[in-house]
């Protein structure tokens, strides 16, 4: 028994190298997004730097120390208060706090 299947004539060239092309470019990101490669979660991870506050230092000194310098001060203040839990007057001496790393 042999098996006689139709055979196919391409017509238009330029329309199957085009029809070609879109299935790879829509599968690559089809699998990409299963994958999860289309997220962005591996390049927000927020990074940050612990710095022991020492006798006489402000959130004010440290914000302006560590924060970038096309930042307002007050916007690095309250991010350091936000992420560590405390207010602009809680730090003492001896406390470990983290810092936003700015990039």
């Amino acid at each position: 028994m042999t098996f006689k299947g139709k055979r196919y004539r391409i017509q238009n060239r330029f329309r199957f190298i085009t029809f070609l092309t879109l299935l790879i470019v829509i599968s690559f990101f089809a699998i990409g997004s299963m994958c999860g490669a289309n997220q962005s979660d591996s390049l927000s991870t927020p990074a940050y730097v612990e710095v022991q506050v020492q006798s006489g230092d402000t959130l004010w000194n440290i914000a302006d120390v560590y924060g970038p310098a096309d930042v307002d001060v007050r916007r690095v203040i309250y991010e350091i208060c936000q992420l560590n839990d405390i207010t602009a007057d809680t730090i003492v001496a001896g406390q470990t706090l983290l810092i936003p790393e700015y990039f």
